[in-house]
């Protein structure tokens, strides 16, 4: 070993030699117990962020550590490579978004490998690749062919600057996520695959996924939305037509006083033919957003249509309005109103002076006012007919019932989840493989046509619209079916196709015969998946759907995608700021600021570098462009070494916590570093020669050992618990209890044992200094192929304890004690201690109080 610590020379020379021994390369062995570990992969936005650094060295530290555990360690990395920034960045730059992508890729790459991930880079895939998504587009055809796919006119969010189709929780405030336009409402034809058919089983198997967090599974639940309640038909007065809600609380149901439908409804479409006023509502309302939220906090506003619905209870006539908290792509796209009993309807009703019935009271009879706000609890039923007396969970069964006999309705379990959407009208993303043909309409590409490959060497005009909408070259083609002239499907898949199915291509991505093979149930299901929380609804819920499919394609074995899930905390840094004239902000790096800070390490304020004016503290949010408050890892890397940076956002906190970004604890992740490297230096000689530990040690010998064991037995806990700041922590202190020791005949084994076992502690967090030093001080040629070091249970016992020694609740020394000292002679040995006497005097002792394996504390007065 050099007697300096460079971590550039060392960590670029441990990459060569994991390099040579091809040490990540993953085969399937069934004689070797798998681990497959996985962290969600990036989109290649062009270089990394300390939110990917932190994610990533996480999943590297799992994925090492099951390794020195002796399992066959599975852990790949990739690219989500499809979707709408990288058209934007095209238009901006005026480059073609595939090579704009691959440019990302090869940059980001590199930045991966300078930080030691232990990858398999034989399974890298990029989702843009026709190789993967051609099996995509397979599968697809596959499920159409099942009747699993179809395709409708669909209400949904448009975005009129990214010209696509947005997702409600893109959605934030009416505007797009990410152009900040307003949001319309349009209805275009859209390709759907049927999740609801899967609806129960992707909720009742959230039960098994006993190593996720209970508030992701509590997100799914929510989003999936299982509700068990009752459908009513409602006739159309003059009309042979009828009007079917759903409803979780019949027993409100004798106190309707209007109906509401979407103003995307047929009744209210079909009347605003000859309307003016209602179509300009209708189209208000294709610009309002679709959101709960949104729908919750809303202006009530509506429109009554030219017809009636008649109660199929009493047969009284009630109005139906055109409503803009109704929501075609929900359930009917019609709901009853009882505004006694529902806030939303009992706003609305106010509004458009519509009557309040009230058709529940309190069971306990307390008083209340209808003209301030709805009744929505449960209760007894009131002035509702045969029903009158009920409670409302009897009632529930009972106007079910009735309804049933009547032909009029009936229970009804239905979920709040919807089928999913896949089209999406932008240019980057995997074609849809249909053709659309005049006369046999939407026919699938024939497999052996399959990829349908998307142009990459393209131009967008200033539109921004997709090119190959405008390719007749790639559009025009011949029906598979009759031969006619025919186009293909110009809409792409959304991006969560790429992603609900990637981590079972990366078990042979090379395959050009199938989309999977026998390598995926070797290694399926992942055992533990890495990510942020937010993708706990939509890319964890399609992925567990899309293993489904796989699964009852007879593909893989295995019911759920992902055994075991991690959701990091963010990286979070602090803000500085200036309003401008215009009342704009401008946003300054942390770099760039001159701190005043007080003797508490509370920051006063601060003045920007280059002009020395003041700036203002903007408080501690998340890293982010749009902030100015980022770290380059390539900066870090550069100046401390990647082993600092991975030990440094491994120790600052948990995994599922935020970390607060300190540049004084890089910097002191950098000094541990080279205080480890100085004393390994220091003692390389003797540890070279790998003096074997004895039988017998002296007290002070075996209190060091029995440290070193006790500080390993937890360190091991913490690593099976995923608490990494506590192993670091550990080693800390091993560190600094050996420094101290003398090297000698008698101590050089302690200081060979604590080396051994400090570096392979350390091995997942600091990987290169770790293999560096095992190699160069002759424990093996190959950290990786070691094990974790096991707990000598003999180290850790003890012939004699230390106790706190207190006088009247005041430390006054420490006494050690036979570990199977008696009481009295504890006591003794307490009152013979010269501080104890001292302390106690002429006092008459009242008690002595003993806190087993603590302290004694001796009251006198």
């Amino acid at each position: 070993m050099n007697e300096h610590y460079n971590a550039a020379n060392i960590e670029q020379e441990t990459r060569d030699f994991w390099q040579q021994k091809q040490s990540f390369k993953a085969e399937v062995n069934e004689d070797q117990e798998k681990f497959y570990c996985l962290a969600m992969f990036p989109y290649p936005s062009g270089k990394l962020h300390m939110g990917h650094v932190r994610n990533y060295t996480i999943s590297d530290v799992i994925a090492r550590y099951q390794r020195l555990l002796g399992k066959n360690v599975l852990q790949p990395m990739g690219w989500d490579a499809f979707g709408l920034p990288a058209e934007g960045a095209a238009i901006k730059n005026k480059m073609a978004p595939a090579k704009w992508t691959y440019s990302n890729i090869d940059y980001m790459k590199k930045q991966l490998k300078l930080l030691g991930f232990g990858y398999d880079w034989d399974r890298e895939l990029a989702t843009c690749t026709p190789d993967y998504y051609r099996w995509e587009q397979w599968m697809f055809i596959q499920l159409f062919n099942k009747g699993m796919v179809y395709k409708k006119k669909s209400v949904v969010n448009w975005d009129p600057v990214d010209k696509t189709v947005l997702a409600n929780e893109q959605v934030i405030d009416g505007r797009g996520w990410r152009s900040g336009a307003i949001v319309e409402r349009r209805e275009i034809p859209q390709w759907f695959i049927k999740i609801t058919d899967y609806a129960q089983e992707l909720l009742d198997e959230l039960d098994e996924l006993n190593e996720w967090p209970d508030k992701v599974k509590t997100m799914q639940r929510n989003w999936i939305g299982r509700s068990e309640g009752v459908r009513i038909q409602f006739d159309l007065a003059n009309t042979d037509q009828a009007l079917d809600v759903f409803t979780t609380r019949p027993d409100t149901f004798m106190g309707i006083t209007y109906l509401a439908v979407a103003a995307e409804h047929p009744l209210a479409l079909d009347e605003a033919v000859n309307n003016q006023n209602l179509q300009r509502f209708i189209e208000e309302c294709r610009k309002s957003g679709t959101t709960a939220a949104e729908m919750d906090t809303m202006e009530k506003k509506g429109q009554r249509l030219n017809i009636e619905a008649i109660h199929p209870v009493t047969g009284e006539k009630i109005p139906v309005f055109a409503a803009n908290f109704v929501l075609m792509s929900y359930g009917t796209g019609a709901v009853m109103a009882v505004p006694a009993h529902d806030q939303r309807d009992w706003e609305f009703a106010h509004k458009y002076d519509i009557p309040i019935k009230q058709a529940v009271k309190p069971a306990d009879d307390t008083l209340i006012d209808l003209n301030q706000a709805a009744f929505t609890e449960k209760g007894i039923l009131i002035d509702s007919g045969i029903f009158t007396g009920l409670t409302s969970e009897a009632a529930f069964d009972q106007i079910a019932d009735h309804l049933e006999k009547e032909n009029k309705g009936g229970k009804e379990i239905n979920f709040k989840l919807r089928d999913w959407g896949v089209s999406r009208q932008r240019y980057w993303g995997s074609p849809i493989p249909m053709i659309q043909c005049d006369q046999c309409g939407d026919v699938p590409v024939p497999e052996d046509q399959l990829p349908v490959i998307l142009p990459e060497n393209i131009t967008f005009d200033e539109s921004g619209n997709s090119p190959i909408k405008n390719m007749p070259e790639w559009s025009e083609t011949s029906c598979p079916t009759c031969g006619k002239a025919a186009t293909r499907e110009t809409d792409t898949f959304d991006t969560f196709m790429e992603s609900s199915w990637y981590y079972a291509r990366y078990t042979n991505p090379k395959n050009d015969q199938s989309m999977l093979d026998e390598e995926a149930n070797y290694w399926l299901p992942v055992d533990h998946y890495i990510g942020g929380i937010e993708h706990a609804i939509l890319h964890l819920l399609y992925a567990r759907f899309y293993h489904k499919l796989l699964r009852d394609a007879g593909m893989v074995k295995s019911n759920e995608p992902f055994k075991r899930l991690l959701t990091q905390g963010m990286v979070i840094a602090e803000t500085w700021k200036r309003e401008n004239e215009d009342g704009s902000l401008e946003w300054f790096n942390p770099a760039d600021i001159d701190k005043d800070i007080d003797e508490k390490g509370k920051i006063l304020g601060g003045k920007l570098k280059s002009d020395g004016q003041s700036v203002i503290a903007g408080g501690i949010e998340k890293m982010s462009k749009s902030k100015n408050n980022g770290i380059d890892p390539q900066t870090l890397i550069n100046q401390y070494g990647a082993d600092t940076v991975r030990l440094y956002v491994m120790f600052t906190s948990p995994p599922e916590q935020s970390l607060e970004w300190s540049d004084h604890g890089v910097e002191g992740a950098n000094r541990f570093l080279h205080r480890l490297w100085t004393w390994l230096e220091k003692h390389q000689a003797i540890i070279k020669n790998q003096p074997t530990l004895g039988e017998q040690f002296n007290p002070k010998q075996a209190d060091l050992r029995r440290e070193l064991h006790q500080q390993l037995k937890q360190s091991l806990f913490d690593y099976q618990r995923q608490h990494f700041n506590t192993v670091i922590s550990a080693c800390m202190k091993i560190l600094n209890r050996y420094g101290k020791l003398q090297a000698n005949a008698e101590n050089n084994p302690l200081i060979c044992e604590a080396a051994s076992i400090l570096l392979r502690l350390l091995a997942p967090i600091a990987p290169h200094i770790s293999q560096h030093a095992w190699h160069a001080l002759n424990f093996g040629d190959d950290i990786l192929k070691s094990k974790m070091p096991e707990v000598d249970e003999s180290a850790l016992k003890q012939d004699q304890i230390e106790l706190m020694l207190q006088v009247n609740n005041k430390l006054r020394g420490k006494i050690k004690i036979a570990i199977d000292a008696s009481k009295e002679e504890i006591e003794n040995m307490a009152l013979a201690h010269p501080k104890a006497q001292q302390f106690i005097g002429d006092k008459t002792i009242r008690k002595i109080i003993i806190v087993p394996k603590r302290l004694i504390n001796i009251v006198a007065n």
